[in-house]
Parts: C-alpha cells; sequence; structure tokens
C-alpha cells in the first residue's frame, strides 16, 4: 500500500494537468495565419500574408547596418501607420467576417495588411519617380529604369496578392481590404510628402548633431546611387591600402 508522500507525488502530476486545462490560452495572433487545410492557394497566400513582417525586419537591418536618416524616416511612417490603423479599428469597431477558435482582441475595418502593404508601395512609388528621376540616358541607366520598374511591380504584386489573401482567408471582408488599401495609399503620399518637402531640407543639419555622430547617422539624398558609391569607393580605399601595404613590405 502506497504511503501518504507517494500518493502525494503521484496526484501531483495530476493537478499540474487540470491547471493547464483550466488556464486560458491567448494566441499572438500578428504571427498566427490559419488556411483551410489541404488548400494550396490558401497555405501560399497565408506564407504572402507575413510579408509585412518580413518588410519591418529588413528595415531593423537596414537602420542597424545602413544608419540612413531616410530610411529611418520611412521605417517611423509605417509606425505611424500602424497606429494611426489601431485608431480607426477602435473608433470603427466592426467584427471580422469570420469567428475563430482563437480569442481576436482586434477589429477588422480597416484592414492593416492591406492598409501596411499599400502605404509601403506607394511611398517606394514615389521614392521612385520623384525622388530617383534625375538619370540620365546610358546604358546602365536604362538598366537601373528596368530595375526600378521590377521592384515596383514586386511591391504592388505583394500588395495585391496580401489584400486578396485576407478576403479568401476571411480575414477581412472586401470593404474592410478596400478602406485599408485607400487609408494605407493616402497616408503613404502624405508621408512621403511630408519626408520630401518638409524634413529632409533639415537632414544635413541633424546629421552634425552629437546624438547623430554618437549613433553613426548619415544622409544619402544628394547620393542618386547608393550602391555604386559606395561600390566605387570601399573598391578605391581597399586599392589604396593594398598599395601601401606592399610599399611597406617592400621597405
Amino acid at each position: 500500500m502506497s504511503s501518504p508522500p507517494d500518493m502525494l507525488l503521484a496526484n501531483e502530476p495530476m493537478s499540474s494537468i487540470g491547471e493547464n486545462v483550466a488556464t486560458e490560452w491567448q494566441p499572438i495572433t500578428l504571427t498566427l495565419v490559419e488556411y483551410p487545410k489541404g488548400d494550396l492557394v490558401g497555405k501560399l497566400l497565408a506564407w504572402i500574408s507575413l510579408a509585412p513582417l518580413g518588410i519591418g525586419a529588413g528595415f531593423v537591418a537596414l537602420i542597424l547596418f545602413r544608419r540612413d536618416l531616410h530610411t529611418i524616416v520611412f521605417f517611423l511612417g509605417t509606425l505611424v501607420n500602424e497606429c494611426f490603423n489601431i485608431l480607426l479599428k477602435h473608433w470603427i469597431k466592426e467584427p471580422r467576417p469570420m469567428s475563430r477558435a482563437q480569442i481576436w482582441t482586434e477589429y477588422g475595418m480597416p484592414s492593416s495588411h492591406s492598409q501596411f502593404m499599400c502605404f509601403f508601395a506607394t511611398y517606394v512609388l514615389l521614392f521612385i519617380f520623384i525622388r530617383l528621376h534625375h538619370i540620365n540616358n546610358s546604358n546602365s541607366a536604362r538598366f537601373e529604369r528596368l530595375v526600378r520598374l521590377l521592384v515596383l511591380a514586386i511591391c504592388w504584386t505583394a500588395a495585391f496578392l496580401v489584400c486578396f489573401g485576407r478576403i479568401y482567408l476571411l480575414y477581412h471582408t472586401l470593404s474592410q481590404v478596400l478602406i485599408g488599401a485607400l487609408v494605407g495609399t493616402v497616408m503613404g503620399a502624405l508621408w512621403f510628402l511630408l519626408t520630401h518637402f518638409v524634413l529632409t531640407p533639415y537632414f544635413p543639419m541633424v546629421v552634425l548633431w552629437r546624438v547623430s555622430e554618437l549613433f553613426l547617422l548619415r544622409d544619402t539624398t544628394l547620393i542618386p546611387n547608393i550602391l555604386w558609391f559606395e561600390y566605387t569607393v570601399t573598391r578605391h580605399e581597399a586599392r589604396a591600402r593594398s598599395r601601401k601595404l606592399v610599399s611597406m613590405k617592400s621597405q
């Protein structure tokens, strides 16, 4: 016959299981995307709907490794856009088209995914056609035009697929997605105009601040092709250091 201590030990796992069953578990809906089992199109759209998270991670990586003021302001614009979406959702309070097993704490109008993607695509569109319009007629410039058109095609295709996926997966109604896309487009245009005409002229002064020097912030507004500029500067510096090293060894 089991002793009382043994009985307590035997009952301990059962009590832990009972506590876990009684606990109400809340999922993080930011990364949780459901799709109909066996639906390959739904699975693909579910993966594509994670595009805003990938773009956000790209922003963080660019800010950490490039420290460009325009990238930082662009990222701040996406945050402002998301905050505005939250305010609209809690003001309109329109439910989603389908109730799921998970507990949703947010509303559906407007769609935050469609608003984010259209904000991003609109900003990139204006950036390319307004900020990057000063190119010559050389062969390299024609290649750059093709690259920019490809970037635009990818951005707007991704925006369309994300918007379509939110409807296909029953996360939003058509009106919620269309309103989100409209708000995102307007917000993206307004934020670009604010950045281009109001904030950008102050960038040369901002980079001279002590805190900017501390965090190595820089302004690349006047450099039309930053990738080519960094490539040529790095190659020139590497050659100069190589020649200096050879001359030191020969002495």
